[in-house]
């Protein structure tokens, strides 16, 4: 089975614990704590924490009843105040303010969830409450200076609680208390390879599929490009792929990254329809207009093409996990689920079944099997790029001679970011096109041209991001490189703005 549940309860961090687990080659599944799957397919459960207080009215509660003492339990944070609370033991307000770093001065001896794991190992707390009594049959394993019941175990079952985060970097030894409770407690094998995840897909895509066609819309981004490959490995011609040129990707990114894909051997289709994203785009300034206005342009494109392959049955996404994960949330449905897969999310009319063939991955996972699918690095490596491309990164109406001067900034930035050796180390980079015109002097003649805005970032999912120190010695270069050669440009920024509270994109 090898299968790891784990139930959310609202905290920040519960995609991170999935994270752990599957660097350790484990199988795991986040389920909203209200939406219980049968525990009976998992071979242990881990609780994650929660922003609420267990004594609170309105706390997240859950019927214990299929898997306490049944299959291992590991209760992160909440989840270890919350059996306190239920069973007899007592969770109240701190004494003192429980966050940040703090140091185990007590590890009980012989415990399998400690083995490995020295006094004073660094954790990271994250609560206001704290477990002044342990629940029935509860045993301490682990205190700091100021949580006596920082770990604990219950007598007779294989059921773990702990009061700090492991799945955070702030605790040193998180991944080994980890790796203890999968593999000593749970004896879970780790299985979850890219290479068995590709064996299983191949065959259960060749099961679903059959011999029926599928669709699919590529973007030349990672998600898309490694769902083509893992699709044409299972079904071969069976796939036809289409990659649509809006007119708002990078400058000869269509040409480049087709060439690529034919160059893979997949049945790939490439449709320039930039005329018709420009028209419609036309005196549009709004920015939820101008996203709408190109999903909607996407799918008439899409549509028409996909209704010149006869008997299409299938549509394929390269959707991925988080995209899974957020459209369920721990109150219950969200009310906005993301708009911007890779084919723009098409409409009923089109009466064709979904197969999603990189739904149980992460982002960095989907890297990793593209390895393995010898998809060539500089595909696995490109950095996001926004599914209305160049549209909202030019601030106002979208032109031609607007998205001409972008592409040429943009091309200037990316290239010297690879010739610098810093692109693989920045997540995203781009160029925004401000809608302002700035005094300058270029010779002797006064100019008022474009201002752009160069941004680059570092996150690991987009949800937080910092800006990127790049050295001023290379801002310097490429300003005035943007400067000299790209006309209409007399002035370069320098965005150092952190998400949150700003956005990696503009619009």
């Amino acid at each position: 089975m090898n299968k790891v549940l784990i139930l959310d309860f609202g905290s920040q961090y519960t995609q991170l614990i999935a994270r752990r687990v599957r660097e350790l080659n484990v199988y795991c599944e986040i389920h909203p704590y209200n939406h219980l799957p049968s525990v009976t397919d998992f071979s242990a459960v881990i609780f994650s924490g929660s922003p609420y207080s267990v004594r609170s009215t309105d706390a997240p509660h859950i019927d214990l009843s299929p898997f306490r003492g049944k299959v291992p339990l590991l209760a992160v944070c909440y989840g270890a105040q919350y059996l306190a609370h239920f069973f007899k033991g007592e969770v109240a307000p701190s004494d003192v303010r429980e966050y940040g770093r703090a140091s185990l001065v007590f590890i009980k001896d012989d415990e399998p969830l400690f083995t490995g794991i020295q006094q004073n190992s660094q954790v990271w707390m994250s609560h206001s409450d704290t477990i002044k009594r342990l629940p029935i049959g509860g045993v301490c394993l682990a205190s700091t200076p100021d949580v006596v019941n920082a770990a604990y175990r219950i007598e007779g079952e294989p059921t773990y609680a702990i009061q700090f985060h492991p799945e955070v970097y702030h605790s040193t030894d998180g991944k080994k208390l980890l790796e203890n409770f999968l593999f000593k407690i749970a004896k879970i094998i780790p299985s979850w390879t890219p290479d068995n995840f590709i064996e299983a897909t191949v065959q259960t895509l060749k099961k679903q599929v059959g011999k029926e066609k599928v669709v699919l819309g590529l973007s030349g981004g990672v998600d898309s490009t490694v769902a083509a490959v893992l699709l044409n490995r299972a079904i071969g011609s069976q796939l036809h792929c289409i990659f649509v040129n809006n007119g708002l990707l990078r400058k000869g990114e269509f040409e480049s990254v087709l060439q690529q894909y034919q160059g893979m051997g997949l049945n790939i289709k490439g449709v320039d329809a930039s005329k018709e994203f420009l028209s419609a785009l036309s005196g549009i300034a709004d920015p939820e207009q101008k996203r709408k206005i190109i999903g909607r342009v996407f799918v008439e494109v899409f549509d028409k093409e996909a209704h010149k392959i006869n008997n299409v049955t299938y549509l394929a996404q390269g959707t991925i996990y988080p995209d899974v994960i957020e459209s369920v949330s721990v109150k219950g449905p969200s009310a906005t689920i993301k708009s911007h897969h890779n084919v723009g999310g098409l409409p009923d009319y089109m009466n064709l079944k979904i197969v999603e063939p990189l739904r149980t991955l992460f982002k960095d996972e989907v890297r990793r099997v593209g390895a393995s699918l010898a998809i060539p690095a500089e595909l696995l490596g490109r950095h996001p790029f926004p599914g209305p491309g160049l549209a909202i990164r030019i601030l106002g109406d979208v032109t031609l001679e607007k998205v001409a001067i972008l592409q040429e900034v943009d091309a200037l930035f990316i290239n010297a970011l690879k010739a610098n050796n810093l692109y693989d180390k920045v997540w995203q980079a781009g160029a925004i096109l401000l809608p302002i015109n700035s005094v300058g002097v270029m010779g002797d003649e006064r100019t008022y041209e474009k201002c752009v805005a160069l941004r680059a970032v570092e996150s690991t999912d987009g949800m937080t991001a910092d800006w990127v120190y790049l050295p001023y010695d290379f801002l310097q270069k490429v300003s005035n490189e943007i400067i000299n050669k790209v006309k209409g440009v007399n002035r370069v920024v320098y965005d150092i703005s952190s998400k949150p509270p700003a956005t990696i994109e503009w619009e």
